[in-house]
């Protein structure tokens, strides 16, 4: 398939998604970022994969490596890891990164290769956007939730006590490269959340899209390749042409964060131990019993969403004891809110989003926002 494009304010990236592009890593990393060194940012789990990949054993192999080949081998000044988790993902371990390069005395002709899924992306990206007021980076996301939605875009940050991703910048990558054959290793669960993005992909912005993930549910739970790369690549094309259009969440982008205002909250008042994507599954359920209620949506839209999300093994209710108070006292942090009020980018139909005069995002009244979330119990 063609790379696909995303245009910011001062140039543009490629996201390259192929099986077996792994492979090529050595030479697109090149093409986009000179002869810099390079410094490997992963998380202790893919560090481990990727001492598979790069001696060429039967793992590497599954990834397309032929027998001859010396596996996946990146030329690196300095290989940084840290624990795996959303719970890692905070100023701490940025300051750990950071401190650890400039003690090796890396400087400004410097890249970061982001191995890993959002968490190390959002990490990477951050160290990257300030090490040294700025040096360039890489993403390889190598799960699916990384792949379709948070390796492009160039937002990245750290969470803090009051919420997700409240510090951070706009960083874009210099290139986005993305092998499926990377999402046959992830575990059940942790593979399955990362289609709740696809879900919201199709359901803020392209109706067929959503239908053809109705249809081929099948075929993404038992990780068809060719269903799975179709869905990487089509998702990517909707995020593309929407943050190319409001690079720095000005406007339109807000669409993105359909199902998030209320999955961020889930997450905060249940200290990360409900996984991102499984918030958001239940984050676009409530939101869009709230459109209905609110008038903004047809009848109907919510079913069709929870039925698609349990066609595809995600949970439509939390299934443990979050109190609402604190889910809803975690959304009043959210970077979408002003004056107090909490606002939502909700649905108008199935792959259009509700848009009041060029504001994507509307106030939800507190007491729709306890009964959706009272809902999800």
């Amino acid at each position: 398939m063609p790379a696909v494009t995303v245009r910011h304010a001062t140039g543009q990236y490629q996201v390259h998604i192929e099986p077996g592009i792994l492979l090529s890593l050595p030479e697109l990393l090149g093409g986009a970022l000179g002869r810099r060194k390079l410094v490997l940012i992963t998380d202790d789990i893919v560090a481990r994969y990727y001492d598979e990949w790069t001696h060429a054993t039967p793992n590497a192999r599954a990834l397309g490596a032929r027998s001859s080949d010396a596996g996946i081998r990146l030329r690196c000044e300095a290989r940084l890891t840290f624990p795996a988790g959303e719970e890692h993902k905070t100023r701490g371990t940025w300051v750990q990164l950071s401190d650890q390069m400039l003690s090796q005395g890396l400087d400004r002709q410097t890249a970061i290769v982001a191995l890993g899924g959002g968490v190390v992306g959002d990490l990477a990206g951050f160290v990257a956007a300030t090490y040294l007021r700025g040096v360039p980076y890489a993403q390889v996301p190598t799960t699916l939730l990384a792949m379709l939605d948070a390796s492009v875009g160039g937002k990245v940050g750290v969470d803090t006590s009051l919420g997700k991703n409240l510090i951070g910048a706009f960083h874009p990558p210099a290139v986005v490269v993305a092998d499926p054959l990377t999402l046959l290793t992830l575990p059940d669960r942790v593979y399955r959340s990362g289609l709740s993005e696809a879900v919201k992909h199709g359901l803020i912005a392209d109706a067929a899209y959503f239908g053809w993930i109705e249809l081929n549910a099948r075929k993404l739970l038992s990780r068809d390749l060719d269903a799975l790369t179709h869905l990487v690549h089509r998702s990517v094309e909707i995020k593309a042409a929407v943050v190319t259009a409001d690079e720095r969440e000005s406007g339109q982008r807000a669409i993105l964060n359909a199902g998030h205002t209320i999955a961020h909250g889930l997450e905060l008042a249940a200290q990360f131990r409900l996984p991102h994507g499984e918030a958001v599954a239940l984050g676009l359920v409530a939101e869009c019993r709230i459109a209905e209620r609110m008038g903004l949506a047809p009848e109907g839209i919510g079913g069709r969403v929870l039925d698609l999300l349990r066609a595809l093994g995600l949970p439509t209710r939390a299934g443990t004891s979050i109190p609402t108070p604190r889910v809803l006292e975690a959304m009043l942090h959210d970077k979408k809110n002003s004056d107090g009020e909490v606002r939502l980018a909700l649905p108008a139909a199935v792959g259009r989003m509700h848009d009041a005069a060029g504001r994507w995002t509307v106030p939800v009244p507190d007491d729709l926002l306890a009964d959706a979330v009272a809902g999800l119990a």
